[in-house]
């Protein structure tokens, strides 16, 4: 059963897909100078989160900079990691 799920949308219309807790899921959106990576996953303590980084794009001309892990505390609040 699916845990996450995303979507994404171009010139050929929409695709989804989803992830487990276990596989959590990953999309990297990119032109060819500067892209955005975003990685979804279940914590060791069983909390939701999501990585952000800034990636290269497609020519990878650029190490990945990494924006931080978020999710959501116990105040129902973002927190980061």
């Amino acid at each position: 059963m699916a845990h996450f799920y995303g979507s994404i949308q171009g010139n050929r219309g929409e695709a989804t897909r989803m992830g487990t807790k276990d596989s959590g899921i990953s999309a990297h959106i990119r032109g060819w100078d500067i892209g955005a990576k975003v990685v979804c996953f279940v914590d060791f303590e069983g909390r939701d989160c999501v990585t952000l980084l800034v990636s290269g794009g497609t020519n990878a001309s650029k190490k990945d900079i990494n924006l931080g892990t978020w999710y959501v505390d116990k105040d129902g609040l973002f927190a980061s990691k």
